[in-house]
């Protein structure tokens, strides 16, 4: 029987510090993104994760530097190849004063996959669980078909919701607030959606008491707005600062500036599920093409090497992203070090595109969302200009970011900028989300925007998960990453860096996940 050593340390993200004997009270944080819902299941992105981890807890959380610490769950081991045992700590309530019980966790697993209309959910977090077994209210059993080493890591990134609000509530009853009861540090006042969210400590909390009395979320997607308003003073902190405000924040003393590299990879998903025509690729005159170009290793190789990521990273993101050619940041567990970033290419590039049949190019428009992450319309334009150069008349349509998460989840564009952040630390969370074949009842696939499939890689990949050895599971993870950026699954960008800028007597410990979290955030003085 092969056992695993169970996590009994006390639970402690850094940042989390009792608040100070003059009583903190109301912290305004200015947020680049709108959550799409209070909905903790409702989206995988991370505006709606970032706000939903101040409502609940995770079984199991993650520092800044996404090391798994105790959360709910005191403790977690293997007790066989494929079953997890999870032991809750005591005395935790939700913020009606109801016990958090496995039956809240029960719940949870059920109903995680399962959220009507969502943009892409929370299916492959929990694909591995096969059965649920509750021992007594506060140890719960998780049954896995194969082995699955990365459970703990998967449940870092899943909130825990209760049964007895649960039970029949929809998405909209999350945003009213009548279902938003969750265990974590603060309660629910208000929602007002593409606005803002008002949130009140809850001293029931079984954590360390946070700083902060009152915590108000104001959505601010416009970068100069966002700055505008921590100069005003009517915010106290911004996250993405624009980076031409970037050195004016660092020479002014009344800011400080505080960044971490990221773990999320901004990247082009371009269609590939569609062998017919795609919906915004035509021939070079404009006429719909009977094939979809983009299924063609070639034209998916040529689009790559016609990006400067290099440019990309100094000039668009002035120096708060770092060029890469896969998805795992630098020194992170299973990052491969063999895979360079692609070169700039651009000969070499039209030289594929007349090889796959395309001597004069093609017309194609790229999409991206207006106010998700500020900088991704200018990278939409700079990119467009590249494949221009090639003989690819790229077009770019934005939009705001419900429409373009919502439609691309129904595949509607032919290429696209997205972002993932590998937030479980390591390369399979990627693997199955992104480009695991879009299989509902498997639970892969759920933010596979380009319809990439490759059994192949589905196959490593699960061999991958199933490898109890870490050594061992790291280097086949590896090769997934090789093998699916060979395959030119998607066409990487840049890392992001995560900066923050506070006023002063305000200070933030940074974290590779680029949520604002007000836990992280204590008085200075």
């Amino acid at each position: 029987m092969h056992r695993r050593a169970a996590l009994a340390t006390p639970f402690l993200l850094a940042g989390l510090r009792p608040a100070s004997a003059q009583e903190a009270r109301h912290l305004t944080i200015g947020q680049s993104a709108n959550p799409s819902s209070i909905d903790p299941h409702f989206f995988n992105g991370t505006p709606t994760k970032a706000l939903s981890t101040h409502l609940f807890d995770r079984l199991v959380e993650q520092t800044p530097d996404t090391k798994l610490v105790p959360g709910l769950a005191l403790s977690w081991s293997t007790i066989s190849d494929t079953v997890w045992e999870f032991r809750l700590r005591p005395g935790v309530v939700f913020s009606d004063g109801h016990p958090l019980t496995t039956d809240d966790v029960a719940f949870t697993i059920e109903r995680a996959p399962n959220v009507p209309n969502s943009p892409g959910g929370f299916g492959g977090v929990v694909r591995s669980i096969k059965r649920v077994e509750i021992v007594d209210p506060l140890t719960i059993r998780f049954h896995t078909e194969a082995p699955a080493p990365n459970l703990p890591n998967d449940l870092s990134n899943l909130a825990i919701i209760s049964r007895h609000v649960g039970t029949g509530a929809a998405t909209e009853d999350y945003n009213s607030g009548r279902a938003a009861i969750g265990s974590g540090p603060y309660k629910l006042i208000r929602f007002v959606p593409n606005d803002r969210c008002e949130m009140e400590r809850n001293d029931a909390w079984w954590g360390p008491k946070p700083a902060w009395e009152r915590v108000t979320l104001r959505f601010i997607p416009n970068t100069a707005a966002r700055s505008a308003a921590l100069l005003s003073g009517s915010v106290d902190m911004i996250d993405v600062p624009s980076p031409n405000d970037l050195p004016v924040f660092r020479r002014d003393p009344r800011f400080s500036v505080v960044s971490r590299e990221s773990t999320r990879m901004v990247y082009i998903a371009l269609d590939q599920g569609r062998a017919e025509a795609s919906p915004f690729v035509t021939d070079a005159a404009g006429r719909v093409l009977p094939q979809n170009p983009l299924r063609d290793l070639k034209v998916r190789r040529a689009l790559s090497l016609a990006v400067n990521r290099v440019a990309l990273a100094e000039r668009i993101m002035q120096g708060t992203a770092v060029a890469t050619g896969q998805w795992m940041q630098r020194g992170a567990y299973s990052y491969n070090p063999a895979i360079a970033v692609p070169p700039f290419d651009p000969d070499g590039a039209k030289g594929l595109l007349a090889e796959a049949g395309f001597p004069q190019g093609f017309r194609l428009a790229l999409h991206a969302a207006v106010d998700g992450r500020p900088t991704d319309p200018a990278t939409a334009q700079a990119v467009a200009q590249m494949w221009t150069r090639i003989g690819v008349q790229t077009a770019v349509e934005t939009m705001p970011a419900n429409s373009y998460n919502a439609r691309g989840a129904r595949q509607e564009f032919s290429a696209g900028i997205w972002a993932w952040g590998s937030n479980s630390g390591e390369a399979g969370y990627a693997l199955v989300n992104v480009f695991g074949t879009v299989d509902r009842a498997k639970g892969t696939g759920g933010y596979n925007r380009s319809m990439y499939s490759n059994p192949a890689i589905d196959q490593l990949r699960d061999r991958a998960l199933a490898t109890l050895d870490d050594a061992a599971r790291e280097q086949l993870l590896m090769q997934a990453i090789a093998d699916t950026m060979a395959d030119e699954a998607v066409v990487p960008l840049y890392q992001m860096v995560n900066f923050w800028v506070t006023k002063r007597g305000i200070t933030y410990e940074a974290s590779g996940h680029e949520r604002n979290m007000a836990m992280l955030a204590r008085p200075s003085a």
